[in-house]
């Protein structure tokens, strides 16, 4: 198999061997059903009830809390739509933000079709929402408030403490999109005054198919899905125990590990930067300070980046949401921060883990340069 330099954990990421290793018993030794009574299923239900506890410990709930879904696309649909079936006499406007991931949008315009009036947030050039247009959004029939903690595109981080803190003070409840956050970095419910809020397991080196949806146990959901008693009576189906297995740990590993993996991120992202800095004309988008540092979005001029990235076979990178990549149009995210069409066909997405190396570095670099000068 060809080694290919991969640039594209914001997209997913591999399964950790000590993820796969505590999932493997799930698969073939120990398969009872977990709603089963008898011993069999009791142990699975044990396994996941153990990861149910690690996972509320890396985002600071109680494991009652936290309701295990297929991901963050089902936890966000089921988080929005639930709500609204649940709350619509509370009120009928929600506030999100452009920016926000597809997941997210195509709901709110969903939602719209049944009567639910969206505002859609402006950004600015760094990507960041106004605390001030936030407050001026917010009505008397405002029953929800939708924004996402870092960028899937970007990498840029809200101020979800404060936009935690006004939604609180307006008695509204939060819904925060942390797929990008949880395992980069530290993400507290209580402390930023968060209600709900969803991430997937593939992008903390967990296995696909499987996410979270914390749900704070004062808000009320309709289920999306009937036909059983699983998770409270919130989710039906049965148990996918060997991936929830997998979640827990990979929640369990980065409670441990990610303050070193940030230092090790941290490291590399100023490298790859540099190197970045030295090709000529190219800008990174948004405020470092405002970055979570494992992702870079790059504008190369005279890059056309959906033809580097479809034409290069040892290079793994994207120019956008990968949920979307086989649609070739431009980022609705670049566009709402201001980049004209040229300036968002030039920009490519470099996403990190901890084991990427300086010669892979050099090897994108190089092949940035070469395209560049082959124009």
């Amino acid at each position: 198999m060809m080694l290919i330099n991969y640039f594209d954990n914001a997209s997913t990421t591999s399964v950790d061997s000590r993820v796969l290793e505590a999932m493997l018993p799930y698969f073939s030794e120990i398969y009872g059903n977990a709603s089963s009574n008898h011993e069999f299923g009791k142990k699975s239900k044990q396994a996941i009830e153990i990861s149910r506890k690690e996972v509320s410990k890396l985002i600071n709930c109680d494991k009652g809390e936290i309701i295990f879904t297929s991901g963050a696309t089902e936890s966000i649909n089921f988080a929005l739509k639930g709500y609204v079936e649940s709350n619509f006499e509370k009120g009928n406007h929600i506030i999100t933000v452009k920016t926000e991931h597809k997941a997210v949008l195509a709901t709110c315009e969903y939602l719209e079709t049944k009567g639910v009036e969206v505002t859609y947030l402006d950004v600015d050039r760094d990507g960041l929402i106004s605390m001030n247009e936030l407050k001026e959004a917010i009505r008397k029939d405002t029953f929800l408030i939708c924004i996402m903690y870092v960028n899937n595109e970007t990498g840029i981080i809200q101020p979800v403490k404060e936009i935690g803190s006004i939604a609180m003070e307006n008695n509204i409840p939060f819904l925060c999109d942390a797929t990008q956050a949880v395992g980069k970095i530290k993400v507290d419910v209580i402390e930023n005054n968060i209600d709900l809020l969803c991430f997937s397991g593939h992008k903390l080196n967990a296995p696909k198919g499987v996410g979270i949806l914390y749900k704070n146990k004062n808000i009320e959901l309709t289920p999306l899905f009937h036909g059983g008693g699983q998770e409270n009576s919130l989710r039906a189906g049965t148990y996918n125990t060997p991936l929830i297995v997998g979640i827990g740990k990979a929640c369990e590993i980065a409670i441990n590990e990610l303050e070193e993996n940030n230092n090790i991120i941290e490291t590399k992202s100023k490298l790859l930067i540099q190197e970045i800095n030295g090709i000529k004309g190219s800008i990174i988008i948004g405020n470092e300070k405002y970055r979570v540092p494992n992702i870079i979005d790059v504008i190369i001029p005279g890059l056309d980046s959906n033809i580097f990235i479809s034409k290069t076979t040892k290079l793994a990178l994207s120019n956008g949401s990968a949920c979307t990549s086989q649609i070739i149009e431009s980022s609705h995210v670049l566009k709402a921060m201001g980049l004209n069409e040229t300036e968002c066909n030039q920009t490519i997405r470099i996403s990190i883990d901890k084991t990427v190396t300086k010669i892979q570095i050099n090897e994108l670099i190089n092949a940035l340069e070469t395209e560049i000068n082959n124009i």
